[in-house]
């Protein structure tokens, strides 16, 4: 494979995961994102590994800062979850709030410097596909879509116009081979039948 082909080879994953299907930039409230499933898909696990290995990219490329993680496990019978963890609220600091109680008597009043655990979110990913998934992901997270500039709708129909031709090429190539290996297979079998006949005389 030449330089040329292999940079554009490399243009054309870099684009796949800037643009498409998870690209967009999640509420700047969510801290992490943690995925559990089944190492194989059977058993209601093939959307869980669809979101791994085709969205989870473009996640992570447009919100570096947040953590995600992923954890396959053996348990083909086991759970596929999508957790969501959100950054604690703060406390409120409105001049019109009521100040927080001072008594320590009352055990259902929070102390001064309370502030509430963090929220989390789950999405039950098993037996669902990959898209249902995602429209939840995106939904829970506020998620703001990426929109591709000009520039990256020309490349991407440049990857399309390489891929056609790559497709073409191939299939004409498959296409020499066939007819190559019927004349070579046409030929032995001449020469085959050359020798029986000078054999018999």
């Amino acid at each position: 494979m030449n330089v040329e082909r292999r940079m554009k080879k490399l243009k054309a994953k870099l684009l796949d995961i800037r643009i498409g299907p998870g690209a967009a930039i999640l509420s700047s409230d969510v801290k992490k994102i943690h995925l559990e499933f089944a190492r194989k898909i059977n058993d209601g696990h093939f959307g869980a590994r669809k979101v791994w290995r085709n969205y989870l990219p473009r996640l992570k490329y447009h919100n570096p800062a947040i953590s995600m993680t992923i954890n396959r496990t053996d348990d083909q019978e086991g759970p596929a979850t999508l957790t969501i963890h959100f950054a604690p609220h703060s406390k409120s600091t409105s001049p019109t709030a009521s100040p927080a109680p001072t008594s320590s008597t009352d055990p259902s009043t929070p102390p001064p410097d309370y502030n509430p655990s963090r929220r989390v979110e789950t999405i039950d990913m098993k037996h669902k596909q990959d898209s249902e998934i995602l429209s939840r992901l995106l939904e829970l997270t506020k998620a703001t879509p990426y929109e591709a500039s000009p520039d990256e709708l020309v490349e991407l129909r440049e990857v399309d116009d390489n891929k056609m031709r790559s497709d073409r090429d191939k299939k004409a190539q498959m296409r020499l081979n066939q007819i190559r290996k019927q004349e070579e297979a046409l030929l032995a079998q001449a020469k085959g039948a050359g020798k029986l006949e000078g054999a018999s005389l």
